[in-house]
């Protein structure tokens, strides 16, 4: 599969797996099955999208994985204010969602 090539690829889907290991014993269903779901959905979308046969789905696809970067963000931040999440974490994370989403970003050019 193509997906498995791509480095934002390979880090979105490391990210998803350090948000489910971190989330493992939470007891707060809601918030993680939202966190973890956001997680996931961008490798996935990021995947989906390659694979599909034109640009255009192609970029629907790696819209809706730039639209999850900004979901997660957004989660992250607020686990951080109530305390789910330790703030070098947080942080981290947002880090790595930023480069991410500009990843993204420059995939979507190259099917333009």
């Amino acid at each position: 599969m193509l997906c498995e090539k791509l480095d934002v690829w390979k880090r979105s889907a490391a990210l998803s797996s350090e948000l489910y290991i971190y989330f493992r014993d939470i007891k707060d269903y809601g918030f993680k099955d939202q966190i973890t779901r956001a997680g996931l959905s961008i490798p996935s979308n990021i995947a989906e999208g390659v694979e599909r046969a034109t640009d255009k789905e192609t970029i629907r696809f790696l819209n809706i994985a730039q639209g999850s970067c900004a979901e997660l963000k957004t989660q992250i931040y607020i686990g951080m204010k109530i305390e789910y999440i330790d703030r070098e974490t947080g942080k981290k994370w947002i880090r790595e969602l930023e480069e991410i989403h500009k990843m993204i970003g420059g995939l979507k050019k190259a099917q333009t």
